[in-house]
């Protein structure tokens, strides 16, 4: 039986394996190596994390961010210098050969209650019985396009993270809907690969970072707003640095925080980009999509009630995610029938554990629980040492249980 399966292999995934390797816990790993950010975000995206907040985590940071750029030459400052994504997912394939080199690329088709546990079926067919199953599925599961633009077929309307390469959009009108940083990223690329761009948001204005370094702050605006995992100031402190404490918050304030902290808002490396180049049309909701005569036809509202329509090629809904356990197809009904939800996410105690025994949650799926952390990379080092520490406690328990079982079958 062994004693953890985890199912993923992005910034969270690797950080638990990397941790519970350190500590000799038995587990498997499974998935394909940072393949939310190799398939699922543009060529030529910047991250909107700093440097210093893109670690994936190890025990000693043995090997951070900076410690790679370091070693392969690329360029690297812990604020004040995006991180290119094509760096980001080969620190991450580095991290996985030198950390976490169980990591076995293959997908698990199907997990079931077992006995003693679960039991995990992958796509070779082959089967796996593990204690615990921590699901580090990150965002792919959970991509989210409003009901009303549902129906839309997927040639002329798909998420963003549908795609890859902005090159097949070259000479095409697309629009773009939303005022995120996907949104707005989504919109520069597109724009500098030739397309013919319009971004459509809610929003009756765009918001970006500021840029900010340390060495341009004086050492009362350091005091007065620290910088953090999450952006300046002392209430991103608490929620980058205490997803413990923000744990033990009242249901209600906790489901309102990650509600209305750290909104859409683009990088600051992406404002002359969008503002300078790409039109945009702010201020009006999407009220539904159709199709005819070869091209989807976009209708929306504006604040004063005004309805347009828009027209183009192709519509690309950078509309964000939103945990839906029902997607997580691969777990049984009898498993996804048995998880206490709040707002649609899984209820998790204070060591990332579900209500189904056995079954852990971290990343985007544990935000509502441990605060907005979880929906950034930065977070993953809270995750794997909370997650390793409470394997740790159940794999000695069962240790001493086996060890006494074998003293009174030896004095009998």
């Amino acid at each position: 039986m062994l004693n953890t399966a985890i199912i993923g292999a992005g910034p969270y995934g690797l950080s638990i394996a990397a941790h519970l390797r350190s500590r000799g816990i038995t587990f498997r790993i499974f998935g394909r190596p940072m393949d939310s950010w190799r398939a699922h975000m543009p060529k030529g995206m910047l991250l909107k994390s700093d440097g210093f907040a893109s670690n994936i985590s190890d025990p000693d940071d043995q090997f951070t961010l900076e410690k790679f750029c370091a070693q392969e030459g690329i360029e690297y400052s812990d604020t004040g210098i995006p991180v290119r994504l094509d760096t980001f997912t080969r620190y991450g394939l580095a991290f996985r050969e030198r950390m976490v080199p169980e990591l076995e690329d293959k997908l698990v088709v199907s997990v079931q209650r077992a006995s003693g546990g679960y039991l995990l079926q992958l796509d070779n067919g082959e089967k796996v019985n593990a204690r615990s199953v921590v699901l580090a599925v990150g965002i792919t599961h959970f991509d989210y396009i409003p009901e009303n633009l549902a129906s839309v077929p997927a040639e002329f309307l798909s998420h963003s993270s549908r795609h890859r390469d902005v090159e097949q959009f070259r000479g095409r009108e697309v629009i773009v809907i939303g005022g995120g940083s996907s949104a707005l990223d989504w919109a520069a690329l597109l724009q500098e690969a030739g397309a013919q761009v319009q971004l459509v948001a809610r929003q009756a204005a765009l918001k970006f970072h500021g840029r900010l370094t340390e060495k341009q702050r004086s050492l009362w605006e350091r005091i007065q707003r620290p910088q953090t995992g999450l952006g300046p100031g002392w209430r991103a402190s608490f929620y980058a640095n205490a997803p413990a404490a923000f744990h033990r918050l009242p249901e209600t304030l906790r489901l309102e925080i990650v509600k209305r902290t750290l909104g859409p808002s683009g990088g600051w490396f992406v404002k002359d980009r969008v503002m300078n180049h790409v039109p945009q049309l702010l201020g009006h909701t999407v009220e539904g999509a159709g199709v005819r005569e070869g091209k989807v036809h976009l209708h929306v509202r504006a604040l004063d009630g005004t309805d347009r329509e828009l027209r183009a090629d192709h519509i690309i809904a950078a509309t964000g995610y939103r945990v839906n356990l029902g997607r997580l197809t691969f777990l049984s009904p009898e498993i996804r029938s048995k998880f206490t939800t709040l707002a649609g996410t899984p209820v998790l105690s204070s060591t990332c554990e579900s209500s189904v025994p056995g079954i852990y949650f971290v990343g985007i799926a544990a935000a509502n629980s441990f605060g907005p952390v979880m929906r950034f990379a930065f977070g993953a080092d809270f995750a794997a040492r909370t997650v390793t520490r409470a394997m740790a406690k159940s794999f000695s328990r069962k240790t001493e249980l086996v060890a006494v079982g074998a003293a009174v079958s030896t004095s009998k």
